[in-house]
């Protein structure tokens, strides 16, 4: 069996550094046609049935009467409408945890969020939840470097994916099925068909079994990427949906978007979405037909192509349905199994290390502090309140809301690790980009040491001077910056490096720029490491660093500053002091 990929990430707002819901879609083209793993970045969703779906976009999209705030959903409209819609409870918890702003692609976890089945040779079913674990880990950027970045560079992420694969650093990520029977599915204490809900890797593992890697950038990326069409109900066999009413109004929904977008029912004839092996699906006519079918019969059953083309049969590998046993009263109502919409929040929240709860406080802070309406503020501190009152009462002390009192305290003995972008460290450095601030005169050798050292990792070393163009080292060697503190800073860097050279140093202290970045970069807790020379620059009464917090490598030797690339951010850092 062959199977080939075509892999859309990227955010659905307009800047793609903004705290969002990513999506996560693969295409994968095998023998038997194409199937279309469509997701997200978190593994649940807002709503729990498809005709809810309309109010949930209208209310987080732009205020119609003033069409502000873009691409954000901190605003009254959003707030009102989860405030009164209590099964969204699991999914802000996520929407306002790290999660909902990615360091990059390459570090951004994937699901399918429903739950499919998988159905063997013999007919026997199990259900399955689908995962993608990028190799690099799962990392964040901290709020304020998110906001600044929205400014510095509002494709940050496309631009970084882009030149990933072109520097030949290919990004990776493992497919992980979680895999469980009926009879599995009957002990949970939550509906596998509610897709407000996932299924804690504590009870069923993540299973991994392939890789995905992403080695080719489009040749055309209108072609290749803004013409490709996803669709859920691009199944092969093997592969089956559920009853789940999100995924049923889902696998209508994607087929009306697509005719609607390319204004023709011919748009999977297009080369990237056409499937690699031969398909027969009597097509005729319509806008950018491309395909010229030979004779007279494009139906089935018929007597003048001697009932050709037919479908292909089950004993012979073509798709069926599972066949489902269903029994009851058809009615318009959602499951009583439905009906938990906190004890999944409360269990992702309390999943969560300290620096992270501190984050999703700051993060609902800032949501609810731009919510003008108090008594929509309320209604949300009396949601949070049954997902953890600690929480709920932190939030609500920095946004006007008071008088509210916690009805009992949330359950505290459950805690799922796998929660927690803590579990997902990573093994390399791959994607990551240290900036090495210099100016005329500064140590080449130093320069060359420090890539020489990173470069085998995936890892690049930037230049970053106080002006954009040739400047020449103290060895006499003439190199090319292309960076300037004008034109990037520290939010675009995953580090901080100085090198020495005593002419060099003297000009980056006396520059505003060069002093901000490296400010930044503390505050942002990464990594920052110089030359025992370049001492003298951090030194600086005004450079806001403390030489005893952790990821300062004041030293000559390399190999400790690239070590403390792994951890990615410093978290034990103290920067209270550190001015915006």
């Amino acid at each position: 069996m062959f199977v080939r990929f075509s892999t859309v990430v990227g955010s659905r707002g307009s800047a793609d550094t903004a705290r969002d819901v990513r999506g996560f879609a693969v295409k994968f083209y095998t023998e038997e046609g194409n199937f279309d793993l469509v997701g997200n970045n978190i593994p649940v969703f807002f709503i729990q049935d498809g005709i809810k779906f309309p109010d949930l976009v209208h209310a987080v999209k732009p205020e119609p009467h003033h069409e502000i705030p873009q691409a954000s959903s901190a605003h009254d409209t959003f707030w009102d409408f989860v405030s009164l819609t209590p099964e969204s409870s699991h999914m802000l918890m996520w929407l306002l945890s790290d999660r909902a702003i990615p360091r990059s692609y390459s570090t951004m976890q994937g699901f399918g969020v429903h739950t499919f089945r998988l159905i063997n040779e013999q007919g026997k079913m199990n259900f399955v939840k689908f995962h993608w674990i990028p190799v690099s880990g799962v990392h964040s950027l901290v709020w304020d470097e998110a906001q600044k970045l929205m400014g510095k560079d509002a494709d940050f992420h496309r631009r970084g994916l882009w030149e990933m694969i072109e520097e030949g650093n290919y990004p990776e990520w493992e497919l992980g099925m979680q895999v469980f029977s009926e009879k599995d599915a009957e002990k949970f204490d939550f509906d596998i068909l509610d897709p407000t809900k996932a299924v804690p890797e504590e009870i069923i593992p993540v299973t991994r079994v392939g890789k995905l890697t992403l080695d080719r950038n489009p040749e055309n990326f209108f072609a290749e990427t803004e013409q490709v069409a996803f669709h859920l109900g691009n199944l092969v066999p093997g592969i089956d949906v559920t009853n789940d009413p999100l995924l049923q109004a889902r696998l209508f929904s994607y087929l009306d978007t697509q005719l609607n977008r390319f204004g023709s029912t011919n748009f999977n004839e297009l080369p990237i979405n056409r499937p690699l092996t031969k398909v027969t699906n009597n097509q005729q006519d319509g806008f950018m037909r491309t395909t010229i079918n030979k004779g007279r019969v494009n139906y089935f059953p018929n007597s003048l192509g001697e009932n050709s083309p037919a479908p292909v049969p089950e004993k012979k590998g073509g798709y069926v349905h599972f066949a489902e046993e269903v029994s009851g009263v058809k009615t318009k109502d959602r499951s009583e199994t439905f009906n938990d919409h906190y004890s999944q929040a409360t269990l992702f929240y309390q999943s969560l290390s300290p620096v992270e709860k501190e984050h999703l406080i700051e993060a609902g802070t800032f949501e609810l502090g731009k919510v003008a309406t108090l008594e929509i503020r309320k209604r949300v501190i009396e949601n949070f309140l049954k997902v953890d009152p600690d929480m709920a009462l932190a939030i609500a002390a920095k946004v006007g809301v008071k008088a509210l009192k916690a009805k009992g305290k949330a359950a505290k003995n459950k805690t799922s690790p796998a929660l927690s972008q803590m579990s997902f460290p990573g093994n390399d450095l791959k994607g990551r980009n240290i900036a090495v601030l210099v100016d005329d005169g500064f140590n080449f050798k130093d320069f060359k040491a420090l890539e020489s050292e990173i470069k085998p990792m995936g890892a690049k070393a930037t230049l970053v001077s106080t002006k954009v163009g040739d400047i020449k080292s103290s060895e006499g060697t003439t190199v090319s910056v292309g960076k300037s503190f004008l034109t990037s800073g520290s939010v675009m860097f995953d580090a901080v490096y100085v090198p020495g050279g005593k002419k060099s140093i003297n000009a980056l202290a006396l520059d505003a720029g060069a002093v901000l970045f490296v400010n930044e970069a503390y505050k942002h807790l990464k990594s920052i490491g110089c030359n025992l020379e370049a001492k003298a620059f951090l030194d600086k009464p005004s450079i806001n660093i403390k030489g005893d917090q952790p990821g300062i490598f004041i030293d000559s030797k390399i190999k400790g500053f690239v070590a403390g690339l792994e951890l990615h951010r410093n978290w034990d850092r103290v920067i209270s002091f550190v001015p915006a």
